[in-house]
């Protein structure tokens, strides 16, 4: 056989169909495809977007399908993309995910700029409304019950950049604003060093969203995380089911909202989700009537639900709200020597002792150790490996929109997970890498064994086995494992 050269190739100018490169097809993905399909996924995603198109065939150029947008925003989580840039290379790249998408071999993949205004047409209620179709997979899998739900916050680094940022009042920028104190303090010709000295070492430093705003994404909020960094940045509130560690809402809230101001609205909005999920209605289904012989006030006729939050939640007028709105709260207090109930009320402190006392027994205690397994978990898988810590939008809507559908990803992850015994593809491959390591080592095990035999039966001398009897085999076979 003669060695193939490297050569100059002349693209042929007709390819036949079979001859095109065919995906040989992916597991994890092509299970996923199948369970949307079975739900519905495209039309009930064509039906919630209907009202943001003309009807057919009466203005323009169609656009891309519903079915197929979504499908390659659950691709950024699974894959772990943060940007429609990388969305569109990384589906482009894999057959197996152009597969997945539903494209022909002759079809291309959308433009980033094709997704940009795609999400920019449809309205955030499009994108609620994927997510409660998904609640409602995740529901028909037994997955959902919602009644004892996790809450917790983290961040999301905005695309914007602390040096960007200006006055309110004035639109100086930062930069220009620490060399005007520089000249104030005598420095004639400041230089950028002299201007980052000076804003290091000068006392009464303060950049308060009151005074200052980022010009790239006034939505942004200037942050201060856990570690003493200074950031713009969103927060992101997870409502999560402590059943399965279903995420039955999240919700974008500017980065200085404090999380006792936004507990109660992300609560609501999960019991709305999981009423929705379960009734089998869509976000759009709110002006229907109420059911013959219904009462119109729901509040009264809704179920207690448990809610279990970090101590950051802990304020006593928050829990007298969540006691009148039908939950039963398991919040640790924060460190306070003393408190004053002047004025407070008596219904503010039975439902302030009412807590710690739910807090202290040991059911309260299974939950906070339980919420730091489940809510955490979310917040790992959606932000960090599903590449949400950094959003590449801009503006609070935008960045909503992108994060309710990698939750939605995230939630069906545990279904697949309960078919395929992995949540994600690299899930999956690792799992096939664990058990190929489980086999070799039990191959290794049984070769050990057999080989030491011999030297464990050459213990016992030759007599005992002549004068062995039938009956004392299980005796003799004891004797040997013992040896």
């Amino acid at each position: 056989m003669s060695m193939g050269r490297t050569r100059e190739k002349q693209a042929p100018l007709w390819v036949a169909a079979p001859s095109l490169p065919r995906s040989p097809g992916h597991r994890f993905y092509g299970k996923l495809n199948e369970l949307l399909r079975e739900n519905g996924f495209d039309r009930a995603m064509e039906a919630a977007c209907a009202k943001y198109f003309e009807a057919d065939g009466t203005a323009g150029r169609p656009s891309i399908p519903p079915g197929l947008y979504f499908r390659m925003l659950l691709v950024g989580f699974f894959e772990g993309i943060e940007s429609e840039r990388g969305l569109e290379w990384r589906c482009s790249d894999s057959l197996s995910l152009r597969e997945f998408l539903g494209l022909l071999p002759g079809e291309t993949v959308p433009d980033h700029s094709t997704l940009s205004k795609m999400r920019k047409r449809l309205g955030s209620e499009v994108f609620e409304a994927m997510f409660v179709f998904v609640l409602g997979v995740v529901h028909r899998s037994g997955l959902l019950q919602g009644k004892v739900m996790g809450v917790d916050s983290t961040y999301l680094r905005a695309d914007a950049s602390m040096k960007a940022i200006v006055r309110r009042e004035t639109g100086e920028v930062y930069a220009d604003y620490i060399k005007r104190l520089a000249k104030e303090e005598g420095i004639e010709n400041p230089t950028v060093e002299d201007a980052r000295r000076l804003d290091r070492k000068r006392k009464g430093k303060k950049t308060s969203n009151k005074d200052w705003k980022s010009a790239t994404d006034e939505d942004a909020r200037i942050t201060k995380l856990k570690d003493g960094r200074t950031r713009l940045a969103y927060k992101s509130e997870h409502v999560v089911d402590m059943s399965s560690g279903v995420v039955v809402a999240a919700e974008v809230y500017s980065g200085d909202q404090a999380d006792p101001a936004t507990m109660a609205q992300s609560l609501e909005q999960a019991r709305t989700n999981v009423e929705q999920a379960k009734s089998g209605k869509d976000c759009d289904s709110d002006d229907e009537p109420p059911p013959e012989g219904g009462s119109s006030d729901a509040q009264a006729e809704r179920t207690v639900i448990e809610v279990v939050a970090d101590k950051g939640y802990h304020k006593a007028e928050l829990l007298l709200s969540l006691k009148e709105s039908g939950y039963r709260t398991y919040v640790p207090e924060r460190s306070q020597p003393v408190r004053k109930w002047v004025d407070k009320g008596w219904d503010m402190q039975q439902a302030f002792y009412g807590n710690r006392s739910r807090v202290r027994r040991p059911k309260g205690r299974a939950l906070q150790r339980k919420r730091g397994e489940f809510i955490e978990r979310t917040f790992a898988h959606t932000c960090e490996t599903g590449g949400m810590r950094r959003v590449r939008v801009r503006g609070r809507e935008n960045v909503r929109k992108r994060y309710l559908a990698h939750v939605a990803a995230l939630n069906l992850g545990l279904v697949l997970r309960q078919i395929l015994g992995a949540g994600t593809p690299r899930g999956m491959a690792a799992a096939r890498k664990g058990s190929a390591l489980a086999i070799l080592v039990i191959w290794a095990a049984m070769v050990a064994l057999v080989r030491s035999t011999p030297r464990r039966l050459a213990r016992f001398p030759r007599a005992v086995w002549e004068g062995m009897r039938p009956g004392h085999v299980r005796g003799v076979g004891l004797a040997i494992g013992g040896a």
